[in-house]
């Protein structure tokens, strides 16, 4: 099982905005050992709502006798500046005042998350990372860290993300964070506040997560006569109390805040020039039933990412499936690993001629 730690940084922070946290603590997991050579190192990111155990959430990758087996990999996963899951967020102390945050809680970009796991990297003295594997949010973070750090990243997965969330990404944020202010509580200053917005912001970020067919194959009714009490409609509000017990509005609109600021051409010259940039050897992965991050965004960090390849998922789940499909995951980056393997043979030029 991963071993669970707390990171602490003592001193001040400044974010993008100019804001300031006078410190900060990132809750991680590790798993596996790293070797005497300390290049076995895979560094996860995840997702809005994820948490740093990704063998919780992506378990289909990380385990014995799995892709990442520990027994061959060191795995790190850090738990988002701003997230509820042990890191500092809105619902921590302001060592300053001496109250929880909550509203005063400054926003955060993917380029400020990023610098704070980098200091947790530098605290870990691991000089290179040999994956750095992230997909949605967590994507957007990973491809992001690999401009930042060119010299660390080695090799970048991306899966299901982008390299600038799009108005329809943002759309759909803010009309979750409509529901949430649309909530009389959120005015407050407590832990709950907000909680009833967002079961309904889940409810509708599920419509952007699944497909048509997922909800048809899963919630449809079997027989002819029903006219009220659907199962799609239980199911959404099952979604709602489900996220509502285990997460917090506050970190949910300040992540999903971070994630329409996603731009990785900021003060770079614009996206396509940033993603030239890219050092890490790079594979893209869509998912062809994807709503809320289009195949079409992958195939543009892929088109402009030096020595890049692409994957295409083909999942009925739509943007989850980058988390439930994960044999094909598994089989493209095994894929990707191989052909860097046969790449690096000297008779590989001659075998392709």
């Amino acid at each position: 099982m991963p071993t669970q730690h707390i990171f602490h940084h003592q001193q001040a922070f400044q974010l993008e905005s100019g804001s300031i946290l006078p410190g900060l603590q990132l809750a991680y997991t590790t798993y596996g050992t790293l070797n005497p050579q300390r290049d076995n190192v895979v560094w996860v990111c995840h997702a809005l709502t994820g948490n740093a155990d990704c063998t919780d959430w992506w378990c289909g990758l990380f385990g014995e006798g799995k892709l990442y087996d520990p027994r061959e990999w060191f795995v790190v996963c850090a738990n988002t500046l701003g997230g509820c899951y042990g890191s500092t967020g809105p619902l921590s102390i302001n060592p300053i005042t001496l109250q929880p945050y909550f509203h005063t809680f400054p926003q955060l970009t993917n380029r400020d998350i990023v610098r704070a796991f980098d200091l947790l990297r530098q605290d870990l003295e691991l000089g290179r990372i040999h994956t750095l594997l992230g997909g949605s949010l967590g994507g957007q973070q990973a491809l992001e860290w690999a401009l930042l750090q060119p010299k660390v990243v080695e090799r970048l997965v991306q899966v299901a993300s982008n390299a600038r969330h799009s108005p329809w990404g943002i759309a759909f944020n803010e009309t979750q964070r409509m529901a949430i202010r649309q909530d009389p509580s959120w005015q407050t200053d407590t832990p709950d506040a907000g909680k009833e917005g967002l079961k309904t912001a889940r409810a509708v970020a599920m419509l952007s997560y699944r497909h048509y067919n997922t909800y048809h194959a899963s919630q449809g009714e079997p027989g002819q006569s029903i006219t009220d009490n659907f199962r799609a409609s239980s199911y959404q509000v099952y979604q709602g109390e489900k996220l509502a017990q285990r997460f917090n509005a506050y970190t949910y609109w300040l992540l999903s805040k971070a994630m329409d600021s996603h731009n990785v051409g900021r003060d770079r010259g614009g996206v396509e020039k940033a993603l030239a940039q890219l050092k890490a050897r790079t594979l893209v992965v869509g998912v062809d039933s994807d709503l809320l991050f289009p195949v079409e965004e992958q195939h543009q960090v892929q088109a402009h990412v030096p020595n890049s390849s692409f994957h295409l998922i083909h999942s009925n789940y739509g943007h989850d499936g980058f988390l439930v499909e994960f044999e094909q995951l598994t089989a493209a980056i095994s894929t990707f690993y191989l052909q860097e393997k046969l790449k690096a043979q000297p008779d590989y030029e001659e075998q392709e001629r």
